[in-house]
């Protein structure tokens, strides 16, 4: 696969973080799915930027609202209840519920706090967690707190985040 990301994604380093995992998963056999909020399907997008991704890509569900991530990939209200929508209890569950209603061998999940606003003391603008499952394997969550530097960069970071998180679950 070659890169040809477009625009940001191509100036970003992202298209090549992005080739090297697609690469990764043909080489492992897997397809990969995406489960994503506050990036609104950027992961999935940079995915099938690249020309041959359809033999390693299989689906991105890009669940912003809460109803989306209970509906498309069963994420427990209860957990959205009781621990909100960007929390490591939901990225586990997208991570679990992309991987079940998919063919794929590994799903990304992203949920986060873009911003500019919404953020509080607890949960700050550049609050993303992540979920990664993997066939076969406990699904794998991550934190991370972003600079403040506007929106795109913040949904840029989480892209190329999640992209590395993959890229090293599938190196071993």
């Amino acid at each position: 696969m070659t890169e040809a990301g477009a625009g940001e994604v191509k100036q970003s380093g992202i298209g090549d973080l992005t080739s090297r995992f697609l690469q990764a998963c043909q080489r492992h056999g897997v397809l990969a799915a995406t489960a994503e909020s506050c990036t609104g399907g950027l992961i999935i997008a940079a995915m099938t930027d690249i020309p041959g991704s359809s033999s390693t890509v299989d689906r991105g569900f890009v669940t912003y609202s809460n109803e989306a991530k209970v509906d498309m990939l069963g994420v427990a209200a209860a957990t959205l209840d009781a621990y909100g929508a960007v929390s490591s209890q939901t990225a586990h569950e997208m991570a679990k519920g992309a991987l079940e209603r998919s063919r794929a061998g590994i799903a990304l999940a992203v949920t986060g706090i873009a911003g500019p606003d919404g953020g509080s003391a607890d949960k700050p603008v550049g609050l993303v967690w992540f979920g990664l499952a993997r066939s076969g394997m406990p699904v794998v969550t991550e934190k991370r707190v972003f600079d403040n530097r506007g929106r795109d960069f913040i949904r840029r970071e989480t892209v190329r985040h999640a992209l590395t998180m993959g890229l090293s679950a599938l190196a071993g």
